[in-house]
Order: C-alpha cells, then structure tokens, then sequence
C-alpha cells in the first residue's frame, strides 16, 4: 500500500504511475480533496484503477477518469452492504441476450443484491386478494408486505433512478373491520403505495392514467335507479405511478469538463440533488462573469445517456406526451374460452416499453420484482438491455413463462438461477 500522507507524496506516487500529462494535472489539482475524502487505502486503489489511461486528448482522459472515479465510488457504497450474495450479484450482471429469471421470493432475492446495483424498475404487484395466489388476512398484512419490499427495492435500485409502478384500485374487502360482503369498498392502492414510497425515501414524480377502454368492472348495479347516492362509476382505468431515488449525497465528483475535484457545493437543483460548481480558474469552461461549470452527478448520467442507442423516437414521445394514454388490456382468452398466456394478469407490453425507453440506456439492467409473464424482462431484452425478472410462483407458471419468452426471442434465450 502506498504511504499517502500529504500532496508532496500523492502528486509523487501519482506521477510514478501516469501515462497522461494531463491526468498528472487533474490529480495534482485535486490532492488537497482526494486526501481530504479517501484513506490512503483507497488513494493506492484509485491511482492504480486510473494508471491504465493515457493519452493526449484532455476530453478522452476527463471522460475515463470520470468513469472510473464514479465507478469507485460506487464500489466502496456497495461494501458497506455485506449481505449480497456473490453468485447472484454475477448472475444478474452477465451482459447477454438472455432473460434472466430468479425463482425466489421477491424479498429475499432483493436483499441478496448489491446496493445501487439496478438502473430501473418496473412492476405491477400482486393485487390485495385480487387472486387465489395472492391472499392476505388483511389490507394492513399486505401493506405491511408491500412496505418491506419497496424498502429494499430503494436501496437495490441505483441512485437518481426511476422506479415505474403500475397497479390499479380495486373493489375489494379490506377485512379490517367486518368479513360481510357489506365491508368490500373502493380500495385506493394507488393512494396507498404513494404514500409507502415516499416514506422508504422516493420522490412522486408522476402519474400516468391508463386508460384500459372499456369497463369489464361489474360494480355499477344500480343502473335502473338514477337517483341520488345510488350511483358508483365503473372502473376503466389503472396508475402508472413514476417515483425517483434521489438519495443525499456529499461525495465530491468531478468537473465533467475538467474532471478536478476542486469543487464547492452549490444549492440543490432538486430534493437529494447535490449540486456543484468547478472552482479551478484553469477549466476549459467558464461563464462570462468567471463562474464555472455547475453539475450534479444527476446532469452527469443524463448526459452520459446522450447516445445514438438511446435516442427515443418523435412518434413514440408524443404518444407518451399527455399522461393519460389509452392502451387496451391483454387478451388472454381465446375463442375457446382457454388462457393462451397461462397467467391471470399480465400487464401490455407498452408500459415497460415506456419505462425503459424514457428512464434506462442501452446495456444497462433492468428489474421486475413481481415478473409474472416476464413482460418486463423480455422487454428489456428487446431493446438491448438486461431484463431480469422475480418469480415466486415456479411450479405453476414456468411453463408459460419460458412459452412466452421463446415465442418472442427463440429457444435457449433464458437462464434461470433458484
């Protein structure tokens, strides 16, 4: 290990290892701040992570060290957690073509992830009672369920990330307070699991209305009245809820035009968004007054998102423009009467499609914590990303889970690990 204990040693060991003039001046600028944020354990691991780089173009060389600045950042986050599971973290980051299944309960498989380890998640839950594989005693047993997983889903998903939620409210008994068929209710879930994901630390973002067409609800049976109080409208239309992590963050970043460290904290552009603004008089942008750049490392993975393999088509964007969208329900059902998916609610393909397009990057990986017909995972795949999916059901939907991501893909296109 390197003996770090002043910037007369740092800029030494550093300019021992450098391949690059230039790398050599962003960390003779950025000592009085590496030292200040790293133990000399971690400067020895950063200067050796960065040595691979030379060259002598000053953007290439800011682009790289940022990269792998953030990298390490992350990784020293991610140690802090000693709970993941080895096997499971390589598992769901191999990059190929291929659907990743977890045959687990949702919250166990989650909790043996790495932190910030996933760039977006989709989902539509398990309805309160609204099958006969999902059954609670009660509303408040399963909010209380729910509420733990969405817990760990914020510490699972990776920070300034989108989480997509689609789950619609429901006419049900919440047998809190009587088991009769007078106790069933309108159960607003969408007004519940708001609530619960902002209490695990998400920001609302927005909600998209799903506007199914037309109502198969059966709620409406006083029609033949038209009087007062006896009026209810049917249901037509689900949430698809949008919510951020936006986790505090005062770990120092880099200038993403300069890539020194020596930054000041600025206001925050937005609830956990720490915000900075370059402070060397050297940076190759300056505003007219002599301010430097401002950024967060929010701005900074939106723009590292400004690629050809992510551009978003005109024609899909304004479909997606207004926040109520018509899209009309799976079709399970065939003439015969027979269930042509093998699985009583699958949510349409357009709603992962939206979320991955609009909130993740190509390569990037994506999860379904409650996978269902592995719509999400399959999704993902199609437009180049990562698709993993969480099933706790095997024996009674593998068959048609591995039908409908072979129809799609082909044989051979999933793995699958318990």
């Amino acid at each position: 290990m390197l003996e770090i204990q002043n910037l007369d040693t740092l800029n030494y060991q550093y300019k021992k290892n450098s391949k690059s003039h230039y790398l050599e001046t962003i960390f003779k600028i950025s000592a009085p701040y590496l030292l200040k944020q790293f133990t000399e354990k971690e400067l020895d691991c950063l200067i050796k992570k960065c040595s691979y780089i030379k060259g002598k173009n000053k953007k290439e060389i800011v682009k790289k060290f940022s990269e792998i600045y953030i990298s390490f950042i992350k990784e020293n986050y991610q140690s802090k957690y000693k709970k993941s599971d080895k096997s499971l973290v390589k598992f769901i980051s191999k990059k190929n073509s291929k659907v990743k299944i977890l045959w687990s309960d949702c919250l166990k498989a989650l909790k043996k992830m790495d932190s910030e380890s996933i760039h977006l998640m989709i989902t539509s839950p398990p309805y309160y009672n609204a099958r006969d594989y999902s059954k609670w005693k009660n509303l408040n047993r399963y909010l209380d369920d729910m509420r733990q997983i969405i817990k760990e889903t914020y510490r699972v998903l990776d920070n300034h990330r989108a989480f997509v939620f689609n789950v619609g409210d429901i006419f049900d008994n919440d047998n809190i307070y009587t088991k009769s068929k007078w106790g069933k209710r309108r159960i607003p879930l969408g007004a519940y699991f708001t609530k619960i994901f902002e209490e695990a630390g998400f920001t609302f973002i927005d909600d998209f209305i799903w506007n199914k067409g037309e109502p198969e609800s059966q709620r409406n049976k006083n029609g033949d009245t038209p009087y007062p109080l006896y009026q209810y409208p049917v249901n037509c239309y689900e949430h698809i809820l949008v919510f951020f992590k936006h986790r505090k963050d005062e770990t120092l970043y880099p200038c993403p035009v300069c890539g020194c460290l020596k930054v000041n904290g600025n206001a925050y552009s937005g609830i956990g968004i720490k915000s900075w603004e370059c402070k060397n008089l050297n940076c190759f942008e300056r505003s007219k007054s002599n301010r430097g750049k401002r950024f967060s490392l929010r701005s900074i993975l939106m723009n590292d998102l400004k690629v050809k393999d992510n551009f978003i088509e005109k024609d899909f964007l304004r479909k997606w423009r207004k926040d109520i969208i018509k899209i009309s329900p799976v079709i399970k059902y065939n003439s015969k009467g027979e269930n042509t998916l093998g699985h009583t609610a699958p949510f349409p393909k357009e709603i992962p499609e939206m979320a991955i397009k609009m909130f993740s990057g190509a390569g990037e990986k994506v999860l379904d914590p409650f996978a269902g017909s592995f719509t999400t995972p399959l999704e993902a795949i199609i437009l180049n990303r990562i698709g993993i999916g969480i099933e706790l059901n095997k024996n009674r939907f593998k068959k048609s889970i591995i039908k409908n991501i072979e129809k799609h893909l082909g044989n051979a296109t999933w793995e699958e690990m318990t």
